[in-house]
């Protein structure tokens, strides 16, 4: 079995003639927060992976093996909630009104200018009906936002400029504190309409 420990954000750094020759391995949203897991390139290689806790990997990134050689990482297909406005009795801003309400309960949302993306649940995607939106369920890669949700993957939405990413995170952490001041706020709002 092949342990792969280094983590490598994008491939940032690496010849774009070594990130095509490199192996490739797909992984869903769940298996991609781990940060210990057994897997199989798709060259048939037993793959040992170990990151450091609280990574997230994302579409792109690249992981390294003890040999020296490059795995990199394809966000699978997995069944998603896709959330689209509804062209019949929507509004422009009910798909903004989705997020924010998504984001106040802490589910990991993936964020497109035309659509939203979350894991299936029956009880949003009614919630999401109810707000005139349509809900199909589907199967597509999943890159949720970062966030107090997925705390490893908040930088990546950024991932242009390493040193960025890590003054991001330690802006993070302040906004975290206000993501949780927002989500307690609004929680008084969530039980009048229950």
């Amino acid at each position: 079995m092949l342990t792969l420990n280094k983590h490598i954000p994008q491939g940032r750094g690496l010849a774009a003639v070594l990130l095509k020759r490199a192996a490739t391995l797909a992984l869903d949203w769940d298996q991609r927060q781990k940060s210990r897991f057994d897997a199989t390139d798709d060259q048939g290689r037993a793959l040992a992976v170990f990151t450091p806790r609280g990574t997230v990997l994302r579409g792109g990134d690249v992981l390294v093996a003890e040999d020296g050689s490059l795995v990199k990482v394809v966000a699978a297909p997995q069944a998603v909630l896709r959330i689209t406005p509804c062209p019949a009795h929507g509004q422009p801003t009910d798909i903004a009104r989705a997020a924010y309400h998504l984001g106040n309960r802490h589910v990991a949302v993936e964020v497109q200018a035309d659509h939203l993306k979350i894991e299936p649940d029956p009880v949003l995607a009614d919630l999401m009906r109810r707000m005139h939106l349509d809900v199909a369920e589907v199967a597509q890669p999943f890159e949720p936002e970062g966030g107090a949700y997925a705390a490893g993957g908040h930088s990546h939405g950024h991932d242009h400029d390493h040193d960025h990413d890590h003054d991001h995170h330690h802006g993070h952490d302040h906004d975290h504190g206000h993501a949780h001041h927002d989500h307690d706020h609004d929680h008084g709002h969530g039980h009048v309409h229950r």
